[in-house]
């Protein structure tokens, strides 16, 4: 059946209905053939629809009395008999439906149900997040900011438990099942045409590689954003047309090379993703040489990328680290001999070391690492990998000199990408520059415009995102400049604290726009600006009313509208 919940319902009530049947059809039964006396004493006989009236409140013993006429004994004898028959007979029933509303696989199939309804009913842009975690939960956090909805396919019942705690606004719809079946994927909405993205994060590539090929295959237009944590795993994700691929692991490589070449794009990039602020100290990473605690998935990479900087290497094992995930031609490098931390630090020479990264997956092992480190050498540079969120005051309490978290990266490089990927754009091009002076100019000129920590946000000019600018450009063909989104609502002579940092026009980025330059339909502009000005803005391109009034310096009224045709 296509209903499995009805299914379900009369497959398991059958049998408790066909005792109800049975009870009610002998007992009207035996009603319509005994004998009865009417108030003249003449033989009668019940209708059916007496016989049923009395069965009934006699059953569900409500018990109205002897209708229509006083019972004879007959008619007594066989009630007593009945009575017992038809509330055994409901109780029966009322208990298999309690039973049956407890059913797992009933209440699963009526979430599924509601699940398909609130899909079905959904006319807005939706990302499929599959499974349900700390990364996944501030993604949907962050689409439900921009105005995304997000549905989950989630296999762990207790997960989907804690989803629904979550209590997001908008809700979101949760679906139980395995994210790489293809059925799951399809009653998510993967052929829906406001589906804008399948996004898998799993740790296990294999899985993410399924995901992968399962979501191309059925629908070879969606946008895929996938994790990765090995080279060769990129480059298959990408064969097969991914769009957004992110490693984690490299995340951390980058942002070791940024910090000894350019420690001010390290601070812009910690900024625009949430995790620092523009005031954040410069940690000048010394030349010498460094100490790598944990090899794992990226140790070639992390050593190229010393390397290259002129910086002499050494790794240490952790001892529940798998020698065998070390290279052969690079093991003559790792130090694994040792009955303990300290062991390991002095074979690796720890008190002429200049620096130590702890980078393993356990943030215990990191900061166990690191304060012994600091206790064989006191002058040493700390650096580390924060996993887990949770653990972040820990970290600073350690007085760590330098903290990566690639989780929370990956997050705001994900979101970004998929949803507004201004943030991204604005990076990208001032890496291009390759240029410390031009990026500490930058760096400056937004803190010196917007203090330590303003926030980003970006805007699309176009009908259903900006209609006040996009019906004063079309409409009105005025010439309408960034000034414009500048002045507060209040007072249009004033100016509100927001800094444009990146327009985007048909592929082509402009850096920092003046204030001056004109708007045009589809640009796309990274403001940073306070909480306050961020809605002003808001407001001004979507409200006419508020888009005139700081267009023109006054209020928009009814008059001007019908008479004069302003607007």
């Amino acid at each position: 059946m296509k209903n499995s919940a009805l299914w379900i319902v009369l497959h398991r009530m059958r049998a408790p209905i066909m005792v109800l049947i049975f009870t009610y059809t002998i007992s009207i039964i035996g009603l319509l053939f005994i004998d009865g006396v009417d108030n003249n004493g003449q033989v009668y006989h019940m209708n059916i629809f007496d016989a049923f009236y009395i069965v009934t409140y006699t059953a569900t013993t409500i018990g109205f009395g002897e209708i229509p006429y006083e019972f004879t004994y007959a008619q007594r004898i066989w009630m007593s008999m009945i009575v017992y028959a038809t509330v055994m007979g409901w109780f029966y029933s009322l208990g298999s439906l309690i039973t049956l509303f407890q059913d797992k696989l009933l209440i699963a199939q009526l979430a599924e149900n509601r699940f398909l309804k609130q899909i079905k009913n959904m006319n807005q842009s939706f990302l499929i997040v599959l499974g349900y975690n700390y990364t996944t939960s501030e993604i949907i956090k962050k689409a439900n900011k921009e105005g995304v909805r997000t549905v989950v396919i989630e296999r762990d019942e207790n997960k989907i438990n804690e989803l629904n705690l979550e209590n997001f606004t908008p809700t979101v719809p949760c679906l139980m099942g395995d994210v790489y079946d293809p059925q799951a994927l399809e009653k998510a909405g993967l052929y829906s045409k406001y589906c804008k993205a399948v996004v898998s994060l799993f740790a296990n590539d294999d899985l993410n590689l399924r995901v992968a090929l399962t979501s191309k295959l059925l629908n070879k237009n969606v946008t895929l954003a996938i994790k990765s944590t090995t080279h060769s795993q990129s480059e298959n994700l990408k064969d097969l047309g991914v769009e957004i691929v992110e490693n984690p692991y490299e995340i951390i490589a980058e942002q070791v090379d940024m910090a000894l070449r350019n420690p001010n794009m390290l601070i812009l990039e910690k900024w625009i993703h949430g995790i620092g602020t523009l005031d954040d100290k410069i940690v000048n990473l010394p030349k010498g040489k460094y100490i790598v605690y944990g090899f794992g998935k990226l140790g070639r990479k992390i050593h190229q990328v010393l390397i290259d900087n002129g910086i002499e290497v050494v790794f240490i094992k952790p001892f529940n680290e798998d020698i065998n995930v070390i290279p052969e031609d690079m093991r003559h490098l790792v130090k694994a001999e040792g009955r303990d931390e300290k062991e390991l630090l002095n074979a690796a020479d720890i008190k002429n070391a200049s620096a130590i990264i702890a980078r393993t997956t356990s943030d215990t092992l990191n900061l166990s690492i690191l304060t012994t480190a600091r206790k064989l050498n006191s002058s040493i540079t700390t650096i580390s990998r924060e996993s887990e969120m949770a653990d972040l005051s820990i970290f600073e309490n350690a007085k760590i000199d330098l903290v990566f978290i690639p989780s929370k990266v990956l997050i705001e490089k994900t979101t970004n990408a998929l949803i507004a990927p201004y943030s991204n754009k604005f990076l990208e091009l001032i890496r291009s520059k390759n240029d410390a002076q031009f990026v500490n100019m930058v760096l400056n000129r937004i803190r010196n415009k917007m203090g330590a920590n303003p926030i980003t946000f970006g805007i699309t000019i176009n009908k259903e995102k900006a209609f006040a600018v996009w019906n004063s450009r079309i409409n009105k063909n005025r010439v309408v400049t960034l000034d414009v989104l500048g002045r507060s609502r209040t007072n249009w002579k004033e100016r509100n604290n927001a800094l444009p940092l990146i327009l985007i026009r048909n592929g082509k980025k402009f850096l920092l726009p003046s204030w001056d330059m004109e708007i045009e339909i589809e640009d796309k502009i990274l403001f940073a600006s306070t909480e306050e000005t961020q809605e002003d803005i808001k407001w001004i391109i979507k409200n006419i009313y508020e888009f005139y009034y700081v267009y023109f310096g006054k209020e928009k009224n009814m008059f001007n509208k019908i008479f004069k045709g302003e607007y």
